[in-house]
């Protein structure tokens, strides 16, 4: 039976290989979902995740706390609470996929 989608989950074992992942998809016709916004850049149909902007700020916080003396075991653990929506077009005409106005409307970023 043939899948109806890609889901490629974020993680380190997968951060080299976008670009083979979304060619994948996009040959075999899959809408493809992704964490990682670059993955989109590399011709994902879309994204949805956090914001590594707001996570990379989040990071420094905490580096700038640790080397003023904080104890990394003491600091918050923190939960992302802003999340990107990221729409590749140029994919979604490929593989012949039409997005809605509204689902448009509330994406971070478009790629035309």
């Amino acid at each position: 039976m043939r899948p109806n989608g890609l889901y490629v989950p974020g993680g380190a074992l997968l951060n080299d290989t976008d670009k083979g992942t979304a060619d994948f998809a996009l040959s075999s016709r899959l809408p493809s979902v992704y964490v990682w916004s670059e993955s989109v850049d590399s011709g994902g149909l879309l994204s949805y995740g956090p914001s590594y902007t707001i996570a990379g700020r989040g990071v420094a916080r905490f580096i700038d706390r640790i080397i003023k003396g904080a104890k990394p075991a003491d600091l918050p653990v923190e939960q992302p609470t802003k999340f990107d929506l990221v729409i590749n077009l140029k994919t979604a005409k490929q593989i012949g996929l039409t997005i809605p106005p509204n689902v448009l409307a509330r994406a971070d970023r478009v790629i035309r």
